[in-house]
């Protein structure tokens, strides 16, 4: 693969490499030369030796070939008419002048006008002079709010209610920490939707997780609005202890998923303690459903399977609304501006190229179906919501996806960058930018259009693009990240790649990466939330935006995945070293 004269200037004290047959006579340009980035890929797999003797880029471009050339060959001086001198170390940089800061003072005058005194200055007297302003300036700069200040747009209250225990029953109801589920709720909830054709409930204690369970389809809490018209502000109930798991197959048994299975022993299958995730000590409500034949593949059986859960859910969620039992934590979440500090945006690429990559969005429920829009019916285009509505459980979750690097409904309500970024005080969170990925190229370049003229209108000093999975939707996920980076926008990519999701598709703004892997192998190793945004994850998200924004210089990538560089960022950061699992088995 040749290269452009941008990546030979990146490239200049690289080995010089012929990439295809070349004639005699030939005058080199960076059209000529293969692309140093994938030496190593070459080397390791046969195809290149580079010589001891070779040639750099800037040695050899412009002089002729004296013969023949084959493709992959390393150039040396006996191949040229000439070798270019190479330009020898800069010239050290002169002292610099010692500089003397005046004394500067300020005032505004009765008048309007600004009045402002220099004192002395290296070899300059003091300077006195008024500068006229428009009217009101006065006022104003007696009144200017000092730069960062906090000003709270709206906010949302999440009470999180203790759960203790859980068991299917005769009714549905909420009781001294206990819920119990009606069994004959199933009847009715399969009247949702006529794809879902069998359903099943039952308790999933903590002690009790290694059994087989179909593939996870989804993690979702119990939360429920008990103030508020709409989902970001009032106050929200969150079931504290206890979460539902989507589990399913279609009539034949095939499990609902695409790339990869969940399916197996649960204590094995499931990141307990991420975001998208049951922790540790929950309680897991499974709802095991059964598609109808060859629907699973398509966006309506999953998004079955999701209506019918979803009714269960709803009628725990009103036992939830007038249960006044213990509140163990309140989250105070807030919408706010810090007028003067950077703004910036978070983009979350979320999955919509049809089949079942899918989300709902601004349900009636936090975390519901009911209400919500699919981002694919909206066409993928970006649709903003506040840090506050995703918080609230404004996503709900339908990808079908690898497991390790899906997105659950739990994950958006809990979004580590999105409460990291929300809580530094030093960035202004505009919002949070939510995309979909179109499975047709046409229509990714235009969504990613539309992207970023949305950026652009913004006039944001920096953001952070986010996707999950990869592959097909690296093609959008990259793209965005030119829409920002051709702006003048400092951006940051957060994804897994690692070995299996490296990115097909590059450009020179996507030279600051945050890598999400958690699998030894670099792998989807099909460990449901595995490979997903964590604290630490965000963090080092979070931390290489600020420097980008500051203009410090971000070291290149190693060629390949090497997750010592990650542990080496968290080290600086004062987080614990990331722990990789190890042939995909939980420890």
């Amino acid at each position: 693969m040749s290269i452009n004269k941008e990546t030979m200037l990146q490239h200049l004290k690289d080995p010089a490499v012929i990439c295809c047959r070349k004639e005699k006579g030939k005058v080199i340009g960076p059209e000529d030369l293969e692309d140093p980035a994938i030496f190593d890929d070459m080397i390791e797999s046969g195809l290149l030796e580079l010589s001891s003797e070779g040639l750099t880029i800037e040695q050899v471009v412009g002089c002729t070939l004296m013969q023949d050339t084959e493709a992959l060959t390393p150039l040396t001086k006996d191949l040229l008419n000439k070798v270019n001198p190479v330009e020898g170390p800069a010239p050290k940089a002169e002292a610099p002048v010692e500089t003397f800061a005046p004394v500067v003072s300020q005032s505004v005058k009765s008048d309007g006008s600004i009045h402002i005194e220099i004192g002395k200055a290296e070899k300059i007297e003091n300077l006195k002079f008024d500068i006229p302003v428009i009217a009101g300036a006065a006022a104003a700069a007696e009144t200017a709010a000092p730069s960062g200040q906090k000003h709270v747009m709206r906010t949302l209250i999440k009470k999180h209610i203790k759960i203790t225990d859980a068991e299917i029953g005769t009714e549905t109801s909420i009781k001294d920490g206990k819920i119990t589920i009606d069994k004959n709720i199933i009847e009715k909830a399969l009247k949702e939707d006529e794809l879902c054709v069998k359903m099943e409930l039952d308790v999933i204690h903590p002690d009790e997780r290694h059994q087989y369970t179909n593939t996870i389809m989804d993690v979702v809490p119990i939360a429920t609005k008990v103030e508020g018209e709409h989902l970001g502000s009032g106050v929200t109930k969150v079931a504290d202890g206890v979460v539902f798991m989507l589990t399913g197959t279609d009539e034949d048994g095939t499990q609902v998923h695409e790339f990869g299975s969940s399916e197996g022993y649960l204590d094995e299958k499931m990141y307990f303690g991420h975001p998208g995730c049951a922790d540790e000590n929950d309680i897991i409500i499974r709802c095991n459903t059964t598609v109808k034949r060859l629907t699973g593949m398509t966006r309506p059986g999953p998004f079955a399977a999701h209506k019918c859960q979803d009714y269960v859910i709803q009628a725990v969620r009103d036992e939830l609304k007038k249960y006044d039992g213990e509140v163990v934590r309140e989250e105070v979440c807030e919408d706010v501006r810090r007028e003067g500090n950077p703004r910036v945006v978070l983009v979350k690429e979320i999955m919509g190229q049809g089949a079942m990559h899918d989300n709902v969005l601004c349900p009636t429920e936090p975390c519901g179906v009911q209400g919500g829009q699919k981002n694919v019916d909206c066409g993928n285009v970006p649709i903003m919501l506040t840090p506050n509505q995703v918080r609230d459980g404004s996503i709900h979750a339908l990808t079908c996806i690898g497991p390790a690097t899906k997105e659950m409904t739990r994950h958006y309500i809990r979004e580590p960058l999105v409460e990291g970024l929300a809580a530094d005080e030093e960035l202004d969170l505009i919002g949070v930018v939510c995309v979909g990925s179109p499975q047709v190229n046409d229509e990714k370049m235009w969504v990613s259009e539309r992207l970023g003229y949305l950026l652009e209108t913004l006039d944001i000093d920096g953001c952070i693009i986010t996707t999950e999975g990869f592959g097909n939707n690296h093609i959008d996920f990259i793209q965005h990240i030119g829409q920002a980076g051709s702006r003048g926008i400092p951006v940051v990519g957060v994804s897994f790649c690692a070995y299996q999701g490296q990115l097909v598709v590059g450009n020179k703004y996507a030279d600051a990466m945050v890598e999400e892997n958690m699998d030894a192998g670099g792998f989807e190793n099909d460990v449901a939330g595995c490979s997903c945004v964590t604290p630490e994850v965000a963090a080092r998200a979070i931390q290489m935006l600020k420097n980008k924004m500051a203009g410090v210089k971000i070291n290149p990538a190693p060629k390949k995945w090497n997750n010592d560089v990650i542990n080496e960022n968290n080290k600086l950061l004062g987080l614990p070293e990331t722990v990789l699992l190890d042939n995909g088995t939980l420890h």
